[in-house]
């Protein structure tokens, strides 16, 4: 218990910045249904709720998935461009059953469906550095 409150002050601290947005700011953004943006719109996803405090970045990565970056996301086995349906990615932040889910739940990070939706449409348009 104490490591999870540990680990939600590590968050929120390093996302108080007055330049940064906050998860709440975050999940409040709509994604576009078309058009998604690496930079603007899954980016921002993936470092807030998913290499925050090193889980996804830094020199140990969980599972040796460091997503810091549009070539780390693209240039592993995570996503499987163009089919979303074929993306481990994917069936992390759906719970798809045998599939840990990410974020883990204890962390209280969990996608938004828009944003669920997003990263979905982003692989189905190509997975593109935009």
């Amino acid at each position: 218990m104490l490591k999870i409150f540990l680990l939600i002050i590590l968050i929120f601290s390093a996302l108080a910045c007055d330049d940064t947005i906050t998860v709440t700011d975050l999940d409040n953004k709509i994604i576009p249904s078309s058009n998604v943006s690496f930079s603007q719109d899954i980016y921002p996803v993936l470092q807030a709720k998913c290499a925050y405090s090193g889980c996804h970045s830094g020199t140990s990565p969980a599972g040796n998935i460091d997503l810091t970056s549009w070539v780390n996301v693209t240039s592993t086995n995570i996503i499987t461009i163009g089919d979303p349906d074929l993306s481990r990615l994917v069936w992390a932040i759906n719970g798809t059953p045998a599939i840990s889910p990410m974020p883990p739940p204890y962390t209280g990070l969990a996608l938004t469906p828009n944003q669920v939706q997003g990263i979905i449409t982003w692989i189905k348009e190509g997975a593109k550095q935009n």
